[in-house]
């Protein structure tokens, strides 16, 4: 690999760590927005709302040609599941950060990711290229499986919890 294959690969490493490093920040403010809001899905909501408000600019910005939506239409289904599976992920930490933790949750997201990654990977779905599950792949999500325990406690018992309103108190039953 020439110099420059290697600083792109730090670099992508480099901003996908940071773009997980600000995932619990994320979390915890849909969590907040939530609670003075007065439910869980007005927390989701409101960051979904500012998303696009943040990414509307940015097309202009970047002047990004106008959509081919014919073309995108043709395409296999999955092409729109997106936005349902973010929307998904953001209801879900919006609800489940207050009771699991910021760790908490996002070790359990991180191993749901990685168990599916490797499935997907293994069966070539949605036109990756397939690459086969091996022993070292299966240890890998192991571990990750066992850091979800060790990061909920491990069965250690949870301080009692604050007297500020739950952000899950109002959601589905």
């Amino acid at each position: 690999m020439d110099n420059k294959m290697v600083w792109m690969t730090v670099a992508s490493l480099g901003i996908a760590l940071l773009a997980g490093a600000l995932l619990p920040f994320q979390a915890a403010a849909n969590v907040g927005v939530g609670r003075a809001l007065g439910h869980a899905f007005w927390g989701a909501a409101t960051s979904l709302i500012v998303s696009l408000a943040v990414m509307v600019p940015m097309l202009i910005l970047a002047k990004a040609p106008v959509p081919n939506f014919a073309h995108a239409l043709h395409g296999p289904w999955w092409l729109w599941i997106g936005g349902v599976l973010g929307a998904f992920y953001i209801i879900s930490a919006t609800m489940l950060t207050p009771r699991l933790g910021a760790g908490g949750f996002l070790v359990a997201v991180v191993a749901g990711q990685m168990v599916m990654a490797v499935l997907v990977d293994h069966f070539g779905l949605m036109g990756l290229e397939p690459k086969p599950v091996n022993l070292m792949r299966v240890l890998g999500v192991l571990l990750i499986l066992g850091g979800v325990f060790l990061i909920q406690g491990g069965g250690v018992k949870k301080p009692a919890s604050s007297s500020a309103p739950d952000a899950c108190s109002t959601a589905l039953p």
